[in-house]
């Protein structure tokens, strides 16, 4: 069945008049997360990015394709690239192909392409092409709106959050935005995704860690990335924008959150420190951050910004395998390295059917009464854990580490 559909597509494609409404009525029928190697593609894809590259035999397009189930990329070798002399990102495109493996991943090796046009891509559900959050955008702001009642206590902290939900326009753009183009939570909804995902390791760590300044390290996890709704386009062509390349989502961050921080009545120390969070989070210089974390609420957000994005690199990587399978991702340049799921440990069964409960932990005999004595030894719990407390005290250390040359 799939095989009679392709060649009858490729007739279609290849045809220069234009088909009947019926005929040419477009629908998306197969999604990227679906297919195999080998397999026989004729359905539409988004155009993500297309770079026209040259070859010893003359000149190809190197594409990458987009849906809801993900992305892939496609090459169209000479001489049929001749029959395109521009292709531009963003146009919904009919793609005939066939699934190859190049470097470890599916790509798909073009026979031939399409660009459809405006009345066509009109009749298109965009759902099909833009991959978006598994989890509800506006449930995510709603919890992450929870989350500030329940954490900032201090009015000018409860101010300045409460004025940045509040604002129509900071709140549509969060509901849709990716957080990164590539590397992490890059789809619709991604950075809300991502910003919750770092405000509760923020918390968890701040309950570990109770010398931590849980009101500014929330804050801070809630707006570390914040600049990348003016750093990265959304909709169907997700790209960054000139303000993006020019300048970066720390300082678009930092511009936007200005007029929120002077109308909170937040002191200057804390607006300081806050600000020494937003521009530190990236941890080092030479992944973009012109300062380092120097405070220990900035170590926090930069590792757990950083947890949370390598976690999502691993998952994604490896979402090809089967929930219960282990094996190997393909290469991950994100990373500079394949990943590997490996085996999980049982799930354990009721706890009286594993082992027996530990003994407790007793000491030494008591000493007996001395003789002729009628008193009982003392039962005060004190003296019955003092002989216990000696044999607890730390051995002395008997290694010593190796001095750096």
């Amino acid at each position: 069945m799939a095989a009679k559909r392709f060649r009858r597509e490729r007739r279609r494609v290849n045809r220069p008049e234009k088909a009947t409404a019926a005929e040419s009525a477009p629908r998306k029928n197969t999604f990227i997360n679906s297919l195999t190697l080998g397999a026989e593609v004729a359905d539409i894809f988004l155009l993500a990015e297309a770079q026209q590259l040259q070859a010893r035999n003359g000149p190809y397009w190197r594409l990458v394709f987009r849906d809801a189930g993900g992305s892939i990329g496609g090459k169209i070798w000479h001489p049929q690239s001749l029959a395109f002399p521009e292709l531009a990102a963003g146009a919904l495109v009919f793609v005939q192909a066939r699934v190859s493996r190049y470097r470890e991943k599916l790509e798909l090796n073009i026979d031939a392409l399409r660009v459809l046009d405006e009345e066509e891509s009109g009749a298109l559900s965009l759902a099909d092409f833009l991959p978006a959050s598994p989890r509800d955008p506006g449930a995510m702001l709603e919890e992450l709106a929870d989350l500030g009642d329940r954490v900032l206590h201090h009015e000018p902290w409860r101010a300045f959050f409460r004025s940045l939900l509040a604002d129509e326009e900071l709140r549509s753009s969060l509901l849709a935005a990716p957080a990164a183009k590539f590397l992490h939570h890059a789809y619709a909804g991604g950075l809300l995704e991502h910003t919750l995902s770092v405000a509760r390791l923020c918390l968890a760590l701040a309950d570990l860690y109770p010398r931590l300044d849980r009101q500014i390290l929330f804050a801070g996890a809630v707006c570390h990335d914040i600049g990348k709704t003016e750093e990265i386009s959304s909709g169907l062509n997700s790209d960054y924008t000139r303000a993006g390349r020019l300048l970066g989502h720390i300082a678009l961050g930092l511009d936007r959150l200005a007029p929120f921080l002077a109308a909170s009545g937040l002191e200057p120390p804390l607006v300081e420190h806050f600000r020494h969070l937003i521009l530190s989070h990236h941890g080092a210089r030479e992944f973009g951050s012109p300062v380092l974390p120097a405070t220990a609420e900035a170590l926090a957000l930069h590792y757990a910004d950083n947890i949370d994005a390598k976690l999502h690199q691993t998952d994604t990587a490896l979402a090809g395998l089967g929930p219960e399978e282990s094996g190997w991702s393909s290469f991950v340049p994100g990373l500079d390295r394949f990943l590997f799921r490996a085996p999980r440990t049982p799930e354990a069964g009721p706890l009286s059917s594993q082992a027996p409960s530990p003994a407790p932990i007793s000491g030494p005999p008591l000493p007996a009464p001395e003789a002729g004595s009628s008193a009982p030894p003392d039962p005060s719990p004190a003296a019955a854990e003092a002989p216990r407390a000696a044999l607890l005290q730390p051995l002395p250390l008997q290694c010593s580490l190796p001095s750096k040359e």
